[in-house]
């Protein structure tokens, strides 16, 4: 594990920002191969307590495809050279949500300082990302300004919620 925080923080965005080009770029079951070994890889040098953040990576994951599920089925959100719709969300996406959360305990950790501030940041932040993803041709935004609405409003109740939980059900997180 390494010792400082400032190098487990960075080696986590990078882990993540990682993760989530590979899988964005290269949607298989190869990307979420490649999430799995980065997973492995932020256990063993950026998690201080591995059993809480594992917990918490699963319930974020859970949440955050249960979301992706229902953009993609009221057609808030689609699949590039996917005509019908899809009815649960991808394993690659799943994939970029266990990469995700190992932000809300180590390098977006800050964000969870200030009250007010997830609630400026996740309905700009988490919509950029699925935008992002969708100029890169993998994901379709069906109705730009509706989708991108509907996500803020998504990331407005979630991204809170996570943190939230972080702090009452996994507070041997808090010092991570």
């Amino acid at each position: 594990m390494i010792a400082s925080e400032i190098h487990r923080n960075v080696l986590n965005f990078i882990l993540f920002q990682t993760g989530w080009l590979v899988c964005v770029l290269f949607p298989s079951r190869w990307s979420v191969a490649v999430i799995a070994v980065l997973l492995v890889a932020h256990f063993a040098l950026v998690s201080q307590r591995r059993f809480a953040e594992l917990q918490f990576i699963g319930l974020g994951l859970v949440l955050g495809s249960l979301m992706d599920t229902l953009w993609f089925r009221t057609g808030i959100l689609g699949i590039a050279g996917e005509e019908e719709a899809i009815q649960a969300a991808p394993p690659w996406l799943v994939a970029i949500w266990a990469i995700f959360m190992t932000t809300l305990c180590h390098s977006l950790y800050w964000v969870g300082r200030t009250r007010w501030l997830p609630f400026v940041l996740a309905p700009i932040a988490g919509p950029f990302a699925y935008w992002s993803a969708s100029k890169l041709g993998i994901v379709t935004l069906p109705d730009t300004l509706v989708s991108l609405a509907a996500m803020a409003v998504g990331w407005l109740v979630l991204f809170p919620l996570l943190l939230f939980i972080r702090r009452a059900l996994y507070t041997e997180l808090e010092t991570s």
